[in-house]
């Protein structure tokens, strides 16, 4: 009895230090504290802006539904920003300050490479909501993701832009040498490229916080592709799809995950016509829970939810269903240390009907998800309006 006394005490000591944080989203009392831990500012915000809506949309979805068994959830924010000190400074404090008992995040995959291991010798459970470079599940026993690996993603979309275009033959690839997803990324798109006996023509090479896009755009519209692949993110990426348009290429463009997000529409406006990005979610997607998901991001935002935000809520989703699952009894009775570890033990197990469709995980972390998709960006002529059109 003393023992059991002492380890609830720990975890009320872990939530009560939770309750007194400045960041959290809400201020319920007795709740359990998990992480979300994104890009807020910084050249990543359009993406992890998008990560914190769907993650607040989870906690009040499940906290209507009851939360763990009658007690709520509550998400704990901090500001990754948009490097790795950003990533692994948030990381530490949700640990050790804001002692959760799980994290939602980073967003970027170069961000996960630093921070993550962090957590994993912490014994910390990670959820990666957009972490789609190889070796992301790798990193240790407590990483795992909701975001498939760009390996079965990216090829996607090459094999919709040659259904649209057959007589493709010459592929320009650009990518953002600074951030490792990007770079893991290219590599699945020159070797599908390769693999479909497309020629190669040429690789631009640029940064995520370049603007300036005149010299690599020209090089490779002088080669004269009849496609052009770019991995990088919504800011830069953007800013490239426009300066290609504005110098004369009428192709086909493929963008890779990190210009998946509508925040990249105000940056081409109209240019960002025809852009072609495969999708590991898809607001049509049947099932409860992405409809009770789809109606509160259209109610509150006024447009359908992107992928970024439904990975997000899965990843919340996740940690609340595996907390779910643990027996009420055991979960008082377990020190946070213990709850981190049977959390991490236990999501792993279990099958989910989230957003994305229903996924699972191998032991490794990985996620087992069954459905893709490939939109096509269409804008209104003005330019102001976009959206993501699913092709069938």
């Amino acid at each position: 009895m003393k023992r059991r006394f002492v380890l609830w005490m720990g975890l009320a000591i872990a939530l009560a230090s939770c309750r007194s944080a400045s960041n959290t989203s809400s201020t319920t009392a007795n709740a359990i504290p998990i992480g979300i831990g994104v890009a807020q500012t910084s050249n990543v915000a359009l993406l992890g802006q998008e990560q914190v809506a769907g993650a607040k949309i989870a906690e009040a979805y499940f906290n209507e539904k009851g939360g763990i068994n009658g007690t709520p959830i509550k998400l704990v924010f901090q500001d990754t920003a948009g490097d790795e000190a950003g990533a692994i400074n948030a990381f530490q404090t949700l640990i050790a300050q804001n002692k959760v008992v799980g994290i939602v995040g980073p967003t970027l995959s170069q961000q996960a490479f630093g921070a993550s291991p962090i957590a994993d010798r912490a014994k910390v459970p990670v959820i990666g909501p957009s972490n789609t470079a190889k070796g992301i599940p790798q990193i240790g026993e407590f990483v795992s993701r909701v975001s498939a690996p760009v390996s079965v993603v990216a090829p996607n979309s090459m094999e919709a832009a040659l259904k649209i275009n057959p007589n493709i033959k010459r592929v320009a690839v650009f990518f953002a040498q600074n951030d490792a997803f990007s770079k893991s990324e290219t590599e699945i798109f020159q070797q599908t490229i390769k693999d479909k006996k497309l020629d190669l023509v040429t690789v631009q090479k640029f940064q995520t916080t370049d603007t300036d896009f005149q010299t690599q755009a020209t090089a490779a519209l002088n080669l004269k592709p009849d496609l052009i692949v770019i991995s990088g993110l919504a800011a830069d990426g953007g800013n490239l799809v426009r300066q290609l348009r504005e110098l004369g290429y009428k192709g086909l463009i493929i963008g890779g995950n990190g210009l998946n997000t509508s925040n990249i529409f105000p940056v081409c406006k109209q240019l960002c016509d025809g852009v072609l990005i495969a999708q590991a979610y898809n607001p049509e997607q049947p099932g409860d829970v992405n409809k009770a998901f789809r109606d509160a991001y259209l109610n509150q935002y006024k447009k359908e939810p992107p992928q970024f935000s439904a990975q997000a809520f899965t990843g919340v989703q996740v940690f609340v269903e595996a907390l779910q699952a643990i027996d009420q009894t055991t979960l008082t009775q377990k020190s946070l240390p213990e709850l981190r570890i049977a959390l991490n033990n236990q999501l792993l197990k279990g099958t989910y009907k989230t957003p994305l469709g229903e996924i699972s995980f191998t032991p490794e972390g990985e996620i087992i998800q069954k459905e893709f998709y490939v939109a096509q960006i269409k804008m209104t002529p003005d330019g102001n309006e976009g959206r993501f059109a699913f092709l069938k």
